[in-house]
């Protein structure tokens, strides 16, 4: 009998079974007010400091408490934050001036503005080659600038809407491709695109992550509810899994080895990493209409998400949100 105990116990770790008992849930909701939309949410661990996208500002909040320690601004259409510790700098994208702006990170200054693509979105620093790179959806390319410079020294077509990037930290940067439903890989160091990849199930591909070490790709979808689960070295697409309509953005916990995906509709599907070739959906947590996007704290393991209050009633794609109604909401165990 033990022994028998002992193997269902063992293949009931194997499968993921046991992982379901991992359950999030909101720890707290922070009405900051405004008007205007919302994009990207980051969390810098380094500073404790989350900036949120609202309108033509970034607020910037204390991660702890969520109270508003100041506002980056103006930055007009902005969407996302990227920044660089050891340089006390943080870089917004700002889509409808096609710029981004450099900003002082203790005192929320901007210092200045540098020109870029079309509509640039998404933003990320490449910890590899130390390039701040955005996505820009507007002239369907990736721009490359120098923080040391803060000029841009490579742009790079990728043959369609770029919407999120990653780093795979060896060399290679990779892009999801919004209105192609593909995934693009880029060499970081000759700024050439090496491969195009179409998704196998997945359409209007937005959230995107990476697991270094087991050279996995998470791909989150927008056009239908799933996420891909890509190999970094041939393209492969191994998995598709279900998650929640509207997805915007994910996350991935390295330590914990947990992929969150935040959907339109107002939940977060959390996909479990057993191995490289085991995935599984562990939880569906409600959240809020709207929250679409996504930010993760490593440090606390801590998720955030970002919406308001809609009017009642209101069933359309793009609901007008009530005033002074916007808020983060903090997600843990």
């Amino acid at each position: 009998m033990r022994k028998f105990i002992y193997t269902l116990f063992i293949g009931l770790f194997l499968s993921g079974t046991l992982f379901a008992q991992e359950t999030y849930h909101i720890l707290k909701k922070k009405v900051i007010g405004g008007t205007g939309g919302w994009d990207y949410i980051f969390a810098n661990s380094a500073n404790q400091r989350l900036y949120v996208s609202h309108g033509n500002r970034i607020t910037v909040l204390n991660l702890k408490t969520l109270d508003s320690v100041g506002v980056v601004e103006p930055a007009l259409g902005v969407h996302g934050v990227a920044t660089i510790a050891a340089l006390n700098r943080g870089y917004t994208s700002n889509g409808r001036a096609n710029t981004v702006s450099v900003f002082d990170l203790k005192t929320n200054q901007i210092l200045k503005d540098i020109p870029t693509g079309q509509n640039p979105d998404a933003i990320f620093y490449d910890d590899f080659n130390g390039m701040i790179i955005t996505c820009n959806g507007g002239s369907s390319d990736l721009s490359f600038i120098d923080p040391k410079t803060d000029a841009v020294v490579a742009t790079v077509a990728v043959g369609g809407k770029p919407e999120t990037a990653v780093s795979d930290g060896k060399g290679h940067v990779f892009v999801n491709i919004e209105d192609k439903s593909e995934v693009v890989k880029i060499n970081s160091k000759t700024h050439e695109v090496e491969a195009h990849w179409k998704l196998a199930k997945g359409e209007e591909p937005t959230g995107l992550v990476i697991d270094r070490s087991t050279n996995r790709l998470m791909v989150a979808c927008g056009g239908n509810p799933f996420m891909e689960v890509l190999d970094t070295k041939t393209g492969k697409s191994l998995f598709q899994l279900p998650i929640g309509r509207g997805c915007d953005g994910a996350a991935f916990d390295a330590q914990k080895k947990l992929f969150f995906a935040s959907n339109g509709e107002g939940t977060l599907t959390i996909v479990k990493e057993i191995s490289a070739n085991n995935f599984k959906v562990v939880q569906t947590l409600a959240t809020a209409r709207g929250a679409r996007t996504i930010t993760l704290d490593p440090k606390s393991h801590h998720v955030f998400v970002s919406s308001a209050s809609f009017q009642a009633g209101d069933q359309s794609r793009r609901p007008i949100a009530i005033p002074d109604s916007f808020f983060v909401m903090e997600i843990g165990e």
